[in-house]
């Protein structure tokens, strides 16, 4: 399994599917297109006077948030969206449990770890160590140990997903 290194985008608690993918673009399943309306609806970004994350993210770049990432519906398309986004790794102090397994079943790894999430901020430069759970805030050069994936979960994101696995 790859290592991540990438740019962070710092998200707060109870990011639900809603804000992940909005419920107007599910007519499609293609994750391109997907991923062109990934977190179009979050709040804060739209406060803050932010441009459209899609134009904003680059491939490998990593979301960190608070707590309960992904809570509402069981929609698979929220962590496709983001995978097909150019994210390589969420970070949150916990996930809704639909949404963690959704992301494993797609192929895109997610840690939780309180400690990184109180120590890294917007904009840090994160890189992930899977087979170690070891997160470096390369900004700030802190290290924080999450929970590694277990050996079949590392192959099952190897894999690009359970499908792909199964094959």
């Amino acid at each position: 399994m790859e290592n991540a290194k990438g740019r962070v985008f710092r998200y707060g608690e109870n990011i639900d599917t809603d804000v992940i993918i909005p419920a107007r673009f599910l007519n499609t399943s293609d994750p391109q297109e997907l991923a062109q309306h990934c977190m179009e609806d979050s709040m804060q970004d739209i406060n803050a006077g932010l441009p459209k994350f899609i134009l904003r993210v680059n491939q490998g770049d990593i979301i960190v948030a608070d707590k309960n990432f992904g809570c509402g519906s069981s929609r698979e398309h929220a962590p496709i969206a983001i995978k097909a986004a150019g994210v390589s790794c969420v970070i949150a102090r916990t996930f809704a449990r639909i949404f963690y397994r959704n992301a494993i079943n797609i192929g895109l790894p997610i840690l939780e770890c309180d400690e990184a999430c109180d120590n890294i901020k917007d904009g840090d430069i994160v890189s992930v160590d899977f087979n170690t759970g070891i997160i470096t805030n390369e900004t700030t050069n802190q290290k924080f140990q999450a929970q590694p994936f277990p050996e079949f979960m590392q192959k099952i994101i190897a894999a690009n997903g359970l499908v792909n696995y199964i094959k």
